[in-house]
């Protein structure tokens, strides 16, 4: 294990040193975990050391018995796994590990990771996996794990959603606004203040709908349909699509600063293909449920 600092000139504060040996350390030994330490700590940069590698991320002054944990935690980071063969109870605990998850797997243990890491900040997170990998599962557990885990949680299926609808269903609309609009209606992103908003299918939505969206999540306001008053709204984007979004852009038929804008961490869930370690957890579980 390391403990690696990110800054060692006199006066930087950019962190590019510790990143730069954070590479350096990964590509001698890919099996060391590295847990990086700074004063000029944000959301930004911790979410940037995960994705390039980092175990966990420490902010100075620490609290000694935090970073004992956070060191603990890092050399056994799954010590049931490590029982897996003595008995099926340890096994279940480790299957359990999420109420809705079932799986052992290392693939899976990487998204358990990844969800432990990055549940607690308010960083958008992007989901990846193909129909039936368990995408919403995923989004209701960084959910349940986050600092607005007693709020709302707004799900809203883009795939189901008209254009012409599009508009009033987020953003909501004013009497008047259309034929039929008889009242003032607020829309699924207010609803979701103080919450967390979930963005099903994101790959589904035109290029026209991807630059209305993109303007809301820029300025953190939404107008009703039909009014020109902006409000203000506040909530946790958590997006979803089984579509290949980085060749959508290439081809143009995905918004690159969209992308940007809600793939701050991307998660992905494997396929079964991809964990067969897990269908016998599974074929006891379906067994239990249908007997």
């Amino acid at each position: 294990m390391v403990l690696l600092d990110m800054n060692y000139s006199t006066g930087a504060t950019s962190s590019k040193e510790g990143l730069h040996w954070l590479k350096q350390i990964l590509q001698l030994a890919p099996a060391v975990k590295v847990i990086l330490m700074t004063a000029y700590g944000d959301i930004e940069l911790a979410v940037r050391a995960l994705k390039e590698g980092a175990t966990d991320f420490v902010l100075k002054p620490w609290q000694n018995d935090k970073l004992v944990a956070i060191l603990k935690t890092a050399c056994h980071p799954n010590r049931q796994e490590g029982r897996r063969s003595a008995g099926t109870a340890d096994q279940n605990k480790t299957a359990f590990h999420y109420a809705d998850f079932i799986g052992v797997s290392a693939a899976m243990q990487r998204v358990y990771q990844t969800i432990e890491k990055v549940a607690g900040t308010e960083a958008n997170v992007l989901i990846l996996g193909e129909n039936g990998t368990g995408k919403e599962v995923a989004a209701r557990a960084l959910h349940r794990k986050s600092k607005r885990a007693d709020k709302v949680f707004e799900k809203v299926d883009l795939g189901a959603i008209s254009e012409t609808l599009f508009e009033s269903e987020l953003f909501g609309h004013a009497k008047g606004a259309f034929t039929d609009a008889k009242e003032e209606r607020m829309g699924r992103m207010e609803a979701a203040n103080g919450g967390t908003l979930f963005l099903a299918e994101i790959g589904n939505l035109s290029l026209p709908l991807q630059a209305k969206l993109l303007s809301v999540l820029q300025t953190r306001q939404v107008i009703r349909l039909g009014s020109n008053k902006p409000r203000p709204i506040d909530f946790r984007l958590i997006c979803a699509t089984n579509m290949p979004l980085y060749d959508m852009v290439r081809a143009g038929s995905f918004r690159q600063d969209l992308l940007y804008r809600i793939n701050t961490v991307e998660l992905y869930l494997p396929p079964l293909r991809e964990r067969r370690e897990d269908i016998r957890l599974l074929a006891q579980h379906f067994l239990r449920v249908y007997s």
